[in-house]
């Protein structure tokens, strides 16, 4: 799936959806279905790139990836946000030897309205709320499959118990910024990203600062430790 060379990546908005659980924070995430090219099979959150619908009325880059933001989380979940509601909580760009590149912007939400989920059974096959604890042993398990911006963002989210303090604390912080680079070391794909010792050589080997995810076997685990 890598590249020689590098491909447009293509501006995308993604809606991470929570709401207060009985044990906790729970996170909507959606299964693409496996029929589809990119991602068949993976569970991610709503979303999908920015369309020319989108830009209308002068919108910039930013105001572009809210308007897909909201418009995806309808199309693909049959939930309305508005506006107000979304913090930009990361941007992701797929690594330059993907043969699919995206610039996505991870916008965050409280759903507290009791909306019903709808999923439109194609694009989309199913759908649940989840603990993000729950999402990660499931993954170690290998009943569920997750590309490393979900996974990341998972991990995120772990800390907090209830929606406002998450929320409140996340708000506040300024987006992190991923623009990962992907090599291989001993049969493990490994995204390297910005503060890691090896980001600027694409050397995962090199000593010092780590800052990556590593894929292996359908396995990720992040490293973090600048």
């Amino acid at each position: 799936m890598l590249e020689q060379t590098p491909t447009t990546a293509h501006p995308a908005a993604t809606v991470i959806l929570v709401r207060d659980g009985d044990d906790g924070v729970e996170v909507l995430m959606v299964c693409r279905s496996e029929q589809v090219q990119h991602m068949g099979g993976m569970w991610v959150f709503p979303g999908g790139r920015v369309d020319p619908v989108d830009r209308e009325d002068g919108a910039d880059s930013d105001q572009a990836a809210l308007n897909a933001a909201i418009r995806e989380t309808e199309e693909e979940a049959g939930l309305i946000v508005a506006p107000e509601q979304l913090f930009y909580l990361s941007h992701w760009t797929t690594p330059e030897q993907a043969k699919k590149r995206f610039a996505t912007w991870f916008f965050a939400a409280v759903l507290n309205d009791n909306q019903d989920v709808l999923v439109d059974g194609g694009e989309i096959s199913h759908h649940r709320w989840v603990r993000p604890q729950d999402a990660i042993s499931e993954l170690r398990s290998g009943e569920l499959r997750l590309m490393p911006p979900t996974y990341v963002t998972l991990l995120e989210l772990l800390p907090y118990a209830e929606c406002q303090t998450l929320t409140e604390s996340l708000s506040a912080q300024e987006p992190w910024v991923y623009e990962p680079c992907i090599t291989e070391l001993d049969g493990a794909f490994h995204f390297l990203y910005q503060g890691d010792t090896g980001y600027a050589d694409a050397d995962p080997a090199l000593a010092g600062p780590r800052h990556r995810c590593i894929m292996s076997d359908g396995q990720l685990d992040y490293v973090r430790e600048l």
